[in-house]
């Protein structure tokens, strides 16, 4: 299987970790545990263990339902994990279309679901998450068109789904962020469902890795640009970083991001996504877009998962959840 070895040190002075995330390195020796050397097979298998628990507490929960559905997808069928409130107030709920991350590369749909929880609990939520196709057997545009197909089926069954379609909001976390922002450019240029709102929480953008925090995290025990660049050549392969590659694909390539819905947009500032997704901000803002960014100080990738009891990241999560309930109550 695909495997790279990390790349040089660091050149570049870094923003500092915040002191929760300097006290989880002490406590792991100084390292979060990434290796030196990536392999896809031992990603999904690391990725697997952290998930499991959570995955696990979701489907023991008792105040939600978990129903999978297969549709049919551009290649072969997709499955699609739809989490219910039990409690539930109405028969028009608020849905969120959910795309996981995993480096595009590892994890399944089931990771960042415990979170529909939270959702069902303070919008009476329906939360629905696709098994997109993930890197290297996909390729190129081969995940988006995945989700670009599921979020279509939602838009065509809403009706019995329960989902009012005023309130459809798009999701993505990390390399499910940048799918997310893909999926809403093939929306907004092929059609589709009308969209609430986009959350793209520290989205993954940018194949090029050529930003300054990208220079700033190319090694160190956290997500960082030489863990990034693996990833991005198992989707684009020898393209990766060329000219060659489309706004589907990485969206930062995109020129003109106008008619996007409303954006949220969050990262840390001692992360390698932080500058591409700033710039991306921008360039929504260029564009006539409603965005809202924040990038929260002293984080890595993926700080709420590590920390998730430190104050700033209780805020970052208080933070997007206010947003979202904005997103919903403002076509209500």
């Amino acid at each position: 299987m695909r495997k790279v070895v990390a790349g040089p040190a660091n050149r570049l002075p870094r923003p500092p970790y915040d002191d929760a995330i300097e006290t989880l390195l002490k406590a792991l020796g100084g390292s979060a545990g990434l290796p030196e050397l990536y392999e896809v097979e031992k990603l999904r298998k690391d990725a697997s263990a952290r998930t499991q628990p959570l995955t696990d507490a979701l489907f023991a929960n008792k105040s939600i339902t978990v129903d999978d559905i297969s549709i049919p997808g551009p290649r072969r069928d997709l499955t699609l994990s739809v989490v219910r409130p039990v409690a539930t107030t109405g028969d028009r709920h608020p849905c969120i279309f959910y795309i996981h991350g995993g480096a595009l590369v590892a994890a399944d749909r089931f990771a960042g679901l415990d979170t529909s929880v939270v959702w069902a609990r303070e919008f009476n939520a329906i939360t629905v998450s696709v098994e997109y196709g993930r890197a290297p057997e996909n390729i190129g545009t081969q995940p988006v068109e995945d989700c670009y197909a599921a979020l279509l089926w939602v838009g065509n069954h809403l009706v019995d789904l329960g989902v009012d379609p005023e309130r459809l909001l798009l999701h993505g976390t990390s390399a499910g962020g940048g799918l997310a922002a893909a999926t809403a450019l093939m929306v907004r240029d092929r059609g589709g469902p009308k969209l609430c709102g986009l959350v793209l929480e520290c989205p993954m953008l940018d194949d090029r890795n050529e930003k300054v925090s990208s220079e700033q995290f190319s090694t160190g025990p956290f997500y960082n640009s030489t863990l990034n660049k693996f990833a991005w050549r198992c989707l684009l392969g020898e393209r990766a970083g060329g000219s060659s590659v489309t706004a589907y694909e990485a969206p930062a390539r995109g020129q003109d991001l106008s008619g996007l819905p409303s954006t949220f947009l969050d990262c840390a500032s001692a992360e390698p996504f932080r500058d591409e997704i700033v710039a991306f901000a921008s360039k929504l803002w260029e564009g006539g877009v409603q965005a809202e960014l924040h990038v929260w100080p002293g984080g890595p990738h993926g700080y709420e998962r590590l920390v998730p009891n430190a104050p700033f990241a209780i805020l970052a999560r208080q933070t997007r959840l206010a947003w979202m309930r904005r997103a919903f109550l403002q076509t209500t």
